[in-house]
């Protein structure tokens, strides 16, 4: 369901963009989700490639955080669709759900004509992500091309006995994780130990001294969310080419 159109032809998603592609429409959507819906944004170049991103925020935030707005404009100026929603319950059989409700709305547009989509989050969006392509991959689903987990919420803070990996075990679809050295919640010894387990061809990107929330002193945050961006429009570049 449609709700309003904000054009910005002519205008620039990013400062390091493929001069093929304008960001000319940002379009607010309300996604339906049992009886409520969810707020999310498309975001639309005007020459669109056959390929859409998916993007979610952590437990707190919306999908107005920087890291998606960041990545959203990167990745349209270069061509792919995206869309970031917003689900702010903690429980994440609920945000698993309303991530499912997203794909089914983009795999039934008729606006766009899709070969497949990435799913992306931040954080507990990513653990939503990981779940809903963990069932795509069980029942064979191609439409599900990847997944892009920012800042994947490994364990809580101190606790490393308590590992989140029961999902990420049983993907066969390529992941990309981005993740900061310093992040609390994802040990970095821990992570490239499970990984080495996963069934899925992975790629782990590090950001040098990097919190959970991608800062780093000394570094300002366009800086490093621009490092984030090359790096995923790089990854999602190998899958499809």
């Amino acid at each position: 369901m449609l709700l309003r159109s904000v054009k910005s032809a002519n205008r620039r998603a990013s400062t390091s963009t493929d001069r093929r592609f304008l960001l000319t429409e940002e379009t607010i959507v309300k996604i339906p989700f049992g009886s409520k819906v969810l707020d999310a944004v498309l975001s639309v170049p005007d020459k669109i490639l056959p390929y859409a991103v998916v993007l979610t925020h952590g437990a707190s935030g919306d999908m107005n955080c920087c890291h998606l707005i960041s990545l959203a404009k990167y990745l349209v100026s270069h061509g792919f669709l995206c869309l970031r929603f917003t689900c702010k319950s903690l429980n994440i059989i609920y945000r698993t759900k309303a991530y499912k409700a997203v794909v089914e709305y983009l795999r039934s547009s008729d606006a766009y004509k899709l070969s497949g989509i990435f799913l992306g989050g931040r954080s507990m969006g990513s653990r939503a992500a990981t779940s809903v392509t963990r069932q795509a991959d069980q029942d064979n689903d191609s439409f599900i091309q990847g997944l892009i987990c920012l800042s994947y919420p490994l364990h809580r803070p101190k606790l490393q006995a308590k590992c989140r990996d029961e999902d990420l075990l049983f993907i066969k679809s390529p992941v990309l994780f981005v993740s900061g050295t310093a992040d609390e919640m994802c040990d970095q010894r821990l992570l490239e130990d499970i990984v080495v387990k996963m069934k899925a061809p992975m790629k782990i990107h590090w950001i040098e001294k990097a919190n959970h929330s991608m800062a780093v002193r000394g570094r300002t945050m366009d800086d490093i969310l621009l490092e984030v961006n090359v790096q995923v429009l790089s990854w999602i570049r190998e899958i499809i080419e």
